[in-house]
């Protein structure tokens, strides 16, 4: 399976029962997987919506593998470790990212 299919795959999850997320505000997250590029991931009025590419302007963007991001939606990442060692890296509010990992791992 790829990563993108997990990732819909979570998506899925979480929309089947959004408990986790349903306060949340409006956001775009932005992962740059290092090979097949960006896709973003929109939490939008208590439903989770991935798109391929970049098509909205987002608030944080991840840039990592395949096999990190992967690791990341099984909860089997160590964001600390992976940022500190540089196979992570986030551009925009470091909070975000955070609340990212938050969501992913309410739903493991």
């Amino acid at each position: 399976m790829t990563v993108k299919n997990e990732l819909y795959q979570l998506a899925n999850k979480i929309n089947a029962d959004p408990v986790h997320i349903k306060d949340e505000k409006n956001r775009v997250f932005q992962v740059d997987l290092e090979e097949s590029g960006p896709i973003q991931i929109f939490l939008k009025d208590g439903k989770v919506i991935v798109e391929e590419g970049a098509p909205h302007q987002s608030e944080v963007t991840l840039k990592l593998s395949e096999k990190n991001f992967s690791k990341l939606l099984k909860g089997d990442l160590n964001t600390t470790i992976a940022f500190m060692t540089g196979s992570l890296k986030v551009d925009g509010k470091m909070g975000l990212a955070l609340k990212l990992q938050e969501i992913v791992n309410n739903y493991q």
